[in-house]
């Protein structure tokens, strides 16, 4: 942020900012209150389900509930914290209303685009931003702290934006990384495996893990019913924490289990017993396990196999 020095030449403290929200979802709710913590003023959020109503009355409480055009209207810093799909068509009626002020910096959360989906409002003299954080958000109290452990993937059209920024991320505790535009889908693509796809499997492989604890259990033994948080989520979740952890510390190296092995024996019995259960379970064990194949230079048998040759 920028500001003039003091007469005595001392760093002045950051510029203060009048902000705008729309909406009040998950992300814009928690940006807000983690904005409001590093000095600036949230004056204003536009709320329409009833969900995003109790966010902004909750998170907000000295916020306005206005229409998304006397937001943007009335505010030094904008931020777009709309789905990605709805973001273009959001810009284009900002703009056709010319509701935003020329010189205002108008950040957007989106993870798939960088600034040129801000063309329209930048044409009109805007700063344009694109800040997503890389996390998921639940809408609780937790998603605000989490931001100080978090990555934000930033890109901007020049030093100057970039600058505003970084600073703007690091105001509210993460840690600001840059993203280049032509780089944006690729970024987004990254993370959207890495953690959606880590849930399906996640769920999967608990799936299969209810089917194999079926049945009596030992005396005082949890039931094995279809409630999350039971206890194939139990069991399950120091072998997958540690599994997470080797992964992001070691790299492919981490990689265990008959795959890794080249156990073609085992890995043809779980495919046996998969389709038995779910023929969908069996196809995602399939191509993950031909992924970790690949990862582990294993044994070429064991390829064809998964290849289905």
């Amino acid at each position: 942020m920028t500001s003039d020095k003091d007469v005595c030449g001392t760093d002045p403290a950051p510029a203060r900012l009048t902000v705008g929200i729309v909406s009040a979802g998950r992300v814009g709710s928690a940006l807000g209150v983690a904005l409001e913590r590093a000095g600036h003023v949230v004056f204003a959020v536009s709320a329409i389900s009833d969900a995003s109503v109790r966010r902004a009355v909750t998170r907000l409480p000295e916020s306005r509930i206005l229409p998304a055009e006397e937001v943007a209207a009335r505010c030094e810093l904008l931020v777009l914290a709309v789905p990605d799909s709805e973001l273009p068509g959001l810009v284009s009626g900002l703009a056709a209303a010319n509701a935003v002020r020329p010189g205002s910096i108008v950040v957007h959360t989106s993870g798939a685009n960088g600034v040129g989906v801000l063309a329209p409002l930048t044409a009109q003299g805007v700063l344009p931003l694109a800040i997503h954080p890389a996390m998921t958000f639940t809408g609780h109290d937790e998603d605000v702290s989490r931001l100080s452990n978090a990555c934000f993937g930033v890109t901007a059209a020049d030093d100057i934006g970039y600058a505003i920024a970084q600073a703007l991320v690091i105001e509210m505790g993460g840690e600001p990384v840059r993203v280049a535009e032509e780089n944006r889908t690729r970024y987004h693509a990254a993370l959207a495996h890495g953690s959606n796809h880590l849930v399906t499997l996640i769920v999967d492989a608990v799936e299969m893990l209810r089917a194999a604890l079926a049945g009596p259990g030992l005396l005082g033994q949890q039931v094995v019913d279809e409630q999350p948080n039971g206890l194939a989520e139990r069991m399950l979740a120091p072998l997958a924490s540690a599994a997470l952890d080797n992964a992001l510390r070691r790299g492919p190296s981490a990689l265990t289990g008959p795959v890794a092995r080249g156990d073609v024996a085992a890995v043809a019995a779980h495919l046996n017993t998969l389709e038995d259960l779910d023929p969908r379970l069996a196809a995602g064990y399939r191509a993950q396990s031909l992924r970790a194949a690949e990862r582990a230079q294993t044994n070429p048998a064991l390829i064809d196999l998964l290849e289905g040759n």
